[in-house]
């Protein structure tokens, strides 16, 4: 005879490379990677600033997700500081732009709204690999920048889908509860 099922309490989680926001993140990573090393010069700390902004944003949301399996605080946390070094990332470029006198697309500009659309098809960073190498610092950053906004946006929806998730779910102990609990019913043991 053959044990019953029990209800998994650590269920495996943790697949970031399928959520979107790692995908984005991925691109700003690499467009990031290249801006620094091609439009900033040698010995600049920004350069290990924005990449390692721009690493931290993609290794925290692989990181939180890893560790939800046992703790939604710590997937939460690490989430967020994912949001915050985007936001980090963000002022870099906004900085680049800025102090060099070079167009920060405003949102309604063709640019922006075409950077927009090209961004929101694209989760591969393979392309803006290729797509940078030929694009001006200008168009590399205000890419980035668009880029960044769509990951940012994406968090946010991971954030709140994780927010409802522990509502409606709870956490490691309630799972863990509940699991004893079936077992215990399945077993005739008493609570």
């Amino acid at each position: 005879m053959s044990e019953p099922q029990i209800q998994q309490f650590l269920p495996n989680r943790g697949n970031y490379r399928n959520l979107k926001a790692y995908q984005k993140a991925e691109c700003v990573y690499d467009v990031t990677f290249y801006f620094a090393h091609k439009y900033l010069e040698k010995g600049d700390r920004t350069i290990d600033q924005m990449v390692q902004a721009a690493r931290s944003c993609k290794q925290n949301i692989a990181e939180g997700c890893a560790a939800s399996t046992a703790s939604k605080e710590t997937e939460l946390k690490l989430i967020n500081v994912a949001k915050a070094s985007l936001q980090e990332l963000l002022v870099d470029y906004e900085d680049y732009l800025r102090v060099r006198e070079k167009e920060l697309w405003p949102l309604s500009s063709a640019k922006a709204v075409q950077a927009r659309a090209v961004c929101a098809r694209h989760n591969d960073s393979a392309y803006y690999r290729k797509a940078v190498k030929i694009r001006s610092d200008e168009t590399v950053a205000n890419i980035a920048i668009t880029l960044i906004h769509q990951t940012d946006t994406f968090l946010k929806k991971l954030i709140d889908r994780l927010k409802k998730d522990f509502m409606e779910q709870g956490g490691i102990r309630e799972e863990m509860y509940r699991a004893r609990m079936e077992w215990r019913r399945r077993n005739g043991s008493k609570p």
